[in-house]
Formats: structure tokens, sequence, C-alpha cells
């Protein structure tokens, strides 16, 4: 039998009427059941998930994508967490917020409610799949979930689990849907079935996402590449700095809050850098420095334009001097990406000046840009992390999720 994309849709839309109807007990007993699955099968899944990482080795993925591939006995049970810890977040579906009284006695208020069907297109992170229909399923949503050729055994595997769990729950299994062909044909008419499909979170690369947001007919929320900064500012802690920069960019390199590029004022240059230089060789980070640092590292590459653009996901980071404080600024203004921006400083009234003139989705002060994750911030497993201002930005948990509809409450009044 082919496969249709748009039979899936129309399947997908149909499921959304009735996940959004569903009691907040029966979603999370629903996702205790997509949770005890995945450990149940763990053996299947990384049967699946090892093909998928010798096609991706056979085809020259890089280092960083394919520990994005990969899944291990202890990544799927952070999974598996992951969609309990989803359990344990308030629902939002049916929440009335705002509620007021109009002068002639109505009263007006706002109840969030389901976005309807959610498309994901993404790539090579299988983690993603049960995440994502996770979220979707709390909020009362459905979702089509097109993963990259590079994952789709693990992918397949995934929703088998997922199925299995929601049919036992009896719930419509097409509230999570699985795209089984991954040619680029079927994801171009995916993005233009408006009338099943009502928004689109594409992850991935950057090419990607200008791909899906140039091309979709649907709404798209966009995440973009992850070029996070770190700034020592001149009153900054040493050591600390030094902790922010080791966990920032050599904690894990291929994942979107990893740091990219590290500012560092230039009087405290001369205290800090030599330290740096000795921890990121140690690591064996690859150092693509300005004018101002390249004398500090042994075997640094000079730094080009685009090198304060670039998202290396690897053991690469690029180093910048900077006059001072509003320096700093205006190179965040030029090649932020608006993702995550780090300040380590002691001056309370610098950090605040930070956070005010920072507008990347998440702005931090003394802690580490790993931390720009839903998880991390209390939001459960995160869908994406927008970088797009409009409907959400940042972490996209289980509001982002939702929309709200106003709920009028009167008692007979008519419009004079």
């Amino acid at each position: 039998m082919s496969f249709s994309i748009a039979q899936m849709a129309k399947d997908a839309r149909k499921a959304s009427f009735s996940v959004a109807n569903l009691s907040t007990a029966q979603k999370d007993a629903a996702l205790s059941a997509m949770a005890a699955k995945l450990i149940e099968r763990t053996d299947l899944i990384l049967t699946e998930n090892e093909r998928d990482l010798v096609a991706g080795k056979d085809n020259g993925l890089t280092d960083a994508m394919i520990d994005r591939l990969r899944l291990t006995p202890e990544r799927i049970q952070d999974l598996a967490n992951a969609l309990i810890e989803v359990t344990q977040l308030p629902d939002p579906v049916g929440t009335i917020n705002e509620m007021k009284v109009r002068p002639n006695g109505m009263q007006v208020g706002r109840m969030r409610i389901p976005l309807g069907v959610i498309a994901m297109i993404y790539e090579s992170r299988p983690n993603v799949t049960a995440e994502a229909a996770a979220l979707c399923l709390k909020s009362g949503n459905a979702v089509v979930l097109r993963g990259g050729k590079e994952a789709l055994y693990s992918n397949l595997v995934i929703a088998k689990c997922l199925h299995e769990a929601l049919v036992e729950q009896n719930i419509d299994p097409n509230a999570i849907c699985v795209v089984p062909d991954t040619d680029r044909a079927v994801m171009n008419e995916l993005m233009t079935l408006s009338d099943d499909i009502d928004l689109i979170i594409p992850r991935g690369g950057e090419g990607l996402i200008r791909f899906v947001t140039e091309n979709s007919r649907i709404p798209v929320i966009q995440h973009f590449k992850g070029v996070c900064h770190l700034y020592i500012d001149e009153s900054a802690d040493i050591e600390m700095g030094i902790d922010l920069l080791l966990n920032g960019k050599t904690q894990r390199t291929g994942v979107c809050n990893a740091l990219e590029t590290l500012l560092v004022h230039k009087d405290i240059a001369e205290q800090y850098l030599p330290v740096a230089a000795q921890v990121l060789a140690e690591k064996g980070v690859t150092i693509h420095a300005c004018e101002n640092s390249i004398g500090y590292f042994d075997g640094a590459q000079a730094a080009t334009v685009a090198d304060w653009e670039a998202e290396y996901l690897a053991l690469e980071i690029a180093v910048k001097v900077v006059d001072d404080f509003d320096a700093s600024i205006a190179h965040l203004e030029q090649f932020s990406s608006g993702h995550t921006e780090v300040i380590c400083t002691q001056n309370y009234a610098r950090a605040n000046e930070f956070v005010r003139r920072v507008n990347s989705a998440v702005v931090m002060v003394n802690a580490s840009s790993r931390f720009s994750d839903g998880g991390q911030l209390g939001l459960g497993a995160e869908i994406g992390i927008s970088t797009s201002k409009l409907h959400a930005y940042g972490p996209m948990g289980l509001e982002s999720l939702t929309t709200q509809k106003f709920v009028v409450l009167g008692n007979g009044q008519v419009r004079p």
C-alpha cells in the first residue's frame, strides 16, 4: 500500500479532536505507559538505532551528528524519565486566566486550548520523536513527526512503542504519526497541508529551517542555529569563568546550547586567557582567535567573520577580546543567533544591564549555557527552542503548544 502524507494529516486531524478532550489523568496515564514501553523495548530500540548508526558512519556523518543520533540504555532511560516528568507538569489545557468583570456585568477571561495538529520536521535526534509526542499529547495536540533519513529506523521503532501504549490506553494512535517516507517530495507536500496542520516546528540545521520557513504554507516556529556566547566581564571571578567555559563548550558539543564564542573584556584578558588556553588545550579544543587573543593560544587559527557566525557543534570555539562592555553588546547585536547568552560578572549593576540590553531567548548571569533547556528551566521535555519572537520565544514547553480563546460569561446582556 502506498503511503499518503495527506491521509496521515487527515487522520491526525481526526485524532486531535478526541485528544483535545482527554482529561489530565488520561493523558498522564498514557505518558506513563509510553515511558514504560520504551524501557520494556530497550533492546529492540538499540538494535534499530544501531542500523541508523552504521548507515550514518557509512554516509560520512560528522561525530557531532553521530552523537545526536546515538541512543544508549542511559539515554533511553533519560527519555522515559522525561516523559514521566511531563506527567508531573501542570496541564495548561482548560485553565482560565485574567477573568475580569466589564462595566455591564459580563465576565471576560481567556482559556488555554490546544493548537490542533503540530508537524515536527527534524533531523538526526531520535529523542525528539518521543519528547515531541509527549509534549503534544499532554497539551492536547496531535502530532505528525517527520524525522531525517539518518534516524528512520530509530524513529519508527520509537513510534511503534508509543502506538502500543496509546492502544493500551484506548487512545487513537493517529494522535502520534511518524512519517515513514523521508523523500523530500513528501516533506514538500506536508508543508502545503494547511487544512489539517496548524503549525510546523522544524528542528535541525540552519539550512533545513530556512527551507521550511521559505516554503511552508503553514505557520512556522523557527529554531535557528545556537551561536551561544560567554562574556567574561572585567569583574568576573576567574575560576567561575573557567568552569562556565568548560561546561558550556566541552560537556556536550553537538547541542544547540553549547558555547560557540568566548568574549573577554580586555582588562581581565591577561589573567583569564592563559588559564582558558591551558584548559581548552587539555580538552583538545580548536581555537579561532582574534588578533588580540591569538597570542595566548598555541596553534590557534586567526578568526574570520565566518567564525563569529559559526555554530561549530564540535570541540571548536571562537575567542575575541573586546574593549569594554558596550563592545560585547555590539558584538552580540551583530552576531547573536538569538539563542542563549551568558555573562560572568561579580558586578550586580553590570549583570542587570546585560539582562536588560541582551534580547536573546535565554539570558544567563553566572550560569552555564547548558542550562538553556526546557527540562533544566522547569518546563519538562522541550519541543524546541524558538528563536522567533512571535507566539513562543526560547525553550518551548507545554504552554507554548497551546493558544487562548476568549470566554465570556453573561447574564442576558445585549449590546445597545
